[in-house]
């Protein structure tokens, strides 16, 4: 016999762990990684795998596992990625399929499937690679939108994405751009009411919706939160909780809510702040494992 779920309730569809790698910590590119539990607790730092390097972006797939992807290394851009297993492990480097390129972002589609997109390769771009349910990253996929980088990305919908924010090269944007549960990039939305900004960070929550968070409008950090509904509509500011910073990351937990952690207000951080299930976010809770800016998040199991 079937569960019956209400009407009207969200289906806890999301895995339970996460994980924050990567990143810059003010004087070295790093490759540690710290696991989040199924209630929101970010443990110590676990020693790193894979090249050292920040401004990368990471997202499920498989259902249960994850990637990082893509970021800048001392020696440049970079496209390797390394796969997360459903336990939390780091694989080594994966030779790199697309593009390298830095400030990218990524979000999973179609219950099992993931996509990075957009970044900088030395200019903006509107590249986007798929990644198949299991691991394996496509080449580069011309892009759709406005080209830019220091964008976020999350599911929504249960089976969808969205891409959003960013800087065009020339000024922050609030434009967002879905991602349909084949893959496909839409064409850019209408500005939504929300602040633009770049180098935020995005998660899903709730089961089907999603959350957009913190970054920079380009003069000062901000805190404020913009709610992605199961249709993928941006809604207007929440005035911000928690420490305004950018270069943070951000991903789901506990099956249905998030955690935005790490980043840089002017200084390296690692406070963290969660999600609940219904986008509420918490007050900024005390930092565990290594201050720094420039990580990834995704989650797994």
């Amino acid at each position: 016999m079937f569960p019956i779920i209400p009407a009207g309730s969200a289906a806890e569809s999301g895995n339970q762990e996460g994980i924050f790698g990567f990143g810059w910590d003010g004087s070295n590119y790093v490759s540690m990684t710290n696991l989040v539990s199924n209630a929101g607790v970010v443990g110590a730092d676990v020693t790193g795998v894979g090249t050292a390097r920040r401004y990368g972006a990471a997202c499920e797939y498989g259902e249960d596992k994850g990637i990082f992807g893509f970021g800048q290394t001392g020696s440049g851009y970079v496209g390797m990625t390394n796969l997360v297993t459903n336990a939390g492990v780091v694989g080594t480097d994966v030779t790199a399929v697309g593009t390298g390129r830095r400030y990218i972002g990524a979000c999973s589609f179609g219950g099992d499937k993931g996509i990075f997109g957009f970044g900088n390769a030395g200019s903006v771009n509107d590249i986007t690679n798929l990644v198949s349910n299991s691991g394996v990253v496509a080449s580069d996929v011309t892009g759709v939108g406005t080209a830019r980088h220091a964008i976020a990305g999350c599911e929504y919908g249960d089976d969808k994405g969205i891409l959003g924010f960013g800087d065009d090269g020339t000024q922050r944007v609030s434009i967002t751009n879905l991602v349909s549960n084949s893959g496909v990039v839409a064409s850019d939305q209408a500005a939504t009411t929300g602040t633009a900004r770049g180098y935020l960070a995005a998660c899903s929550f709730g089961g089907d919706k999603g959350i957009f968070g913190y970054g920079e409008d380009g003069n000062i950090n901000v805190s404020m939160t913009n709610l992605v509904s199961n249709a993928g509509v941006v809604a207007s500011d929440v005035t911000g909780v928690g420490s305004a910073r950018y270069y943070l990351g951000a991903t789901q937990y506990g099956g249905d809510k998030g955690i935005f952690g790490y980043g840089y207000t002017d200084t390296y951080v690692s406070m963290t702040n969660l999600v609940t299930n219904a986008g509420v976010v918490g007050t900024d809770v005390t930092g565990v494992g290594t201050d720094r800016a420039g990580p990834a998040a995704c989650s797994f199991n």
